[in-house]
């Protein structure tokens, strides 16, 4: 379910202090039970073992797989976060997506 997307690798968000991120896309992913796709980011340069919070989002890219900050919509239903943090845990249990 879970895939990476190599068209996309970073982003840059802008917090309401005007202050610019990089995040590195960890992986991107489509729900059919909710039939929406989802991007989850991580501060760009962190360490592998480094403990962060990951960033997920709804995520409306173009036909292209790209997508802009405006592309991204925050997740707002309890439902919805309890599947995408399903996925990330499956995820980040799988070794192989660390090699």
């Amino acid at each position: 379910m879970a895939k990476e997307n190599p068209e996309i690798d970073k982003i840059t968000l802008v917090d309401e202090n005007g202050d610019e991120t990089l995040y590195e896309v960890l992986f991107t992913f489509h729900s059919e039970e909710f039939d929406r796709s989802y991007i989850l980011l991580v501060p760009d340069g962190v360490e592998e073992d480094e403990q962060v919070d990951v960033q997920a989002y709804v995520f409306n890219p173009s036909e292209e797989g790209e997508a802009t900050e405006e592309d991204l919509l925050p997740i707002e239903d309890d439902e919805e976060w309890n599947m995408v943090e399903e996925v990330l845990n499956t995820f980040l249990d799988d070794d192989s997506n660390f090699n």
